[in-house]
């Protein structure tokens, strides 16, 4: 018995980890279809590549994801975004972005996975949620000092990043742009020495929920069931 369920667990690990390759992977075709093959010049594609690499995917993997999204390789590279909006439980308000290649596939999936919550309207939660350009970033400089960088790059804001979410003796910090400023605000900071370790656009809770304990392991499994889909990008709560 206990042979059997520390097989399932390693099934089911391997199968999260084929999610999150398949997801890195599309976004990476994305990035460069829409910014080109070049880390470099493609904020998008550098922060993407970067995560791939934390995830351990590998080199040959990455190139043929951005080969193929550049047109290097000929093939047809089509996904479309799709946005879904409602409540998860106990009325928490939710953003859900799809990536997909199908959408006659995705739409009725993710409306099946909203019956636990309420799926709304479009733009029915943009009252809940302000859309702005998020650029995370990391310098090897300890002592940068990153409220200049922000004010020079052109950011609106500026917040530190966690202990946890930057490389061991770095500093981090995570830069609010208006989303037309994104790509600029990525570039300048890419030039002034920053690693990239994301930039796109994202959905920002205005003023979040705050539940329960029971409350928030009922909506974190709606939002987990919401993540696991293959063609869920980003899924965003404004939960506290």
């Amino acid at each position: 018995m206990g042979a059997q369920w520390k097989q399932a667990g390693r099934e089911a690990a391997a199968q999260k980890k084929g999610q999150l390759v398949s997801k890195l992977v599309r976004e990476m075709m994305v990035a460069a279809k829409l910014g080109g093959g070049d880390p470099d010049l493609n904020p998008r594609l550098a922060a993407a590549v970067e995560k791939a690499k934390k995830a351990s995917v590998t080199r040959d993997t990455i190139e043929r994801a951005i080969k193929k999204g550049s047109g290097q390789t000929g093939e047809m590279v089509h996904f479309e975004t799709l946005i879904y909006e409602g409540f998860a439980p106990h009325k928490v308000p939710v953003v859900v972005e799809c990536l997909t290649d199908n959408r006659n596939r995705t739409a009725p999936e993710i409306r099946n996975l909203f019956r636990a919550g309420t799926l709304g309207q479009p733009g029915s939660m943009a009252f809940f949620f302000d859309r702005a350009g998020v650029v995370e970033a990391a310098h090897p400089d300890a002592t940068r000092d990153a409220e200049a960088d922000a004010i020079e790059a052109g950011a609106q804001n500026l917040e530190a990043l966690e202990a946890e979410e930057t490389p061991a003796g770095q500093v981090g910090a995570r830069f609010l742009t208006d989303p037309k400023d994104l790509t600029a605000v990525s570039g300048w900071l890419a030039k002034a020495g920053w690693k990239i370790l994301a930039s796109e656009l994202r959905h920002l809770a205005k003023n979040p929920v705050e539940l329960s304990e029971t409350e928030r392991r009922e909506v974190a499994e709606f939002l987990d069931a919401l993540d696991d889909h293959d063609d869920v990008h980003h899924v965003y709560a404004a939960l506290k």
